[in-house]
């Protein structure tokens, strides 16, 4: 298992436009979530143990957090040629078993990915209602195996202040995962 870091995009980004198609069906983008509080974007997929370690707090705190106004979006990038488990239909199956809220986006040109410069799953990046980037750090200190309850706290935290209009903490630990799946010859200059 891979242990690849966030590359802590630079704290102010504005959030990189997307229009990625949902496991309903339909097409989202960034400019449905317009008028919200804070916008939290995942970047995930089904067969990483990082996220399948935390995938039942993910949907825990999509769920709470959607009722109080947050806009919260999954987008899976992996190249699925290489990893079919995180097919678009896998993506299905998983947001029904998971009990995922949330839309759960497709990017399968990368393109997405790369415009956050997500390079592991989870990947976690928080914008408030201005959609200037507040957070990009880990969900918790649990890790596959180290027997650290998942908690969700240090997310949790970030959307709590960001909902009390205040900036979350300046210190954040990088989330940590597996790399994205690229495609052969997509990787982007800033991963590896």
């Amino acid at each position: 298992m891979a242990r690849t870091p966030s590359t802590m995009l630079p704290l102010g980004t504005p959030a990189p436009d997307f229009k990625l198609m949902n496991v309903d069906g339909r097409e989202v983008e960034l400019a449905d979530f317009a008028g919200k509080p804070a916008l939290l974007v995942m970047f995930m997929c089904n067969h990483c143990p990082f996220v399948i370690h935390v995938a039942d707090q993910l949907a825990q705190l999509a769920s709470e957090y959607m009722a109080r106004g947050v806009a919260v979006v999954g987008i899976n990038s992996n190249d699925t040629a290489t990893h079919p488990a995180d097919s678009p239909e896998r993506m299905v199956a998983e947001a029904e078993e998971r009990g995922y809220q949330f839309a759960y986006l497709f990017d399968e040109t990368q393109e997405v990915a790369k415009a956050y410069r997500a390079a592991c799953t989870p990947d976690f990046f928080l914008f408030d209602q201005d959609r200037k980037l507040v957070y990009r750090g880990q969900l918790d200190d649990s890790r596959p195996g180290n027997g650290v309850p998942v908690t969700g706290k240090d997310l949790r935290a970030a959307l709590d202040a960001v909902l009390a209009g205040a900036a979350p903490v300046s210190e954040q630990r990088a989330s940590l995962g597996c790399n994205i799946k690229w495609k052969a010859g997509n990787e982007p200059e800033y991963f590896g």
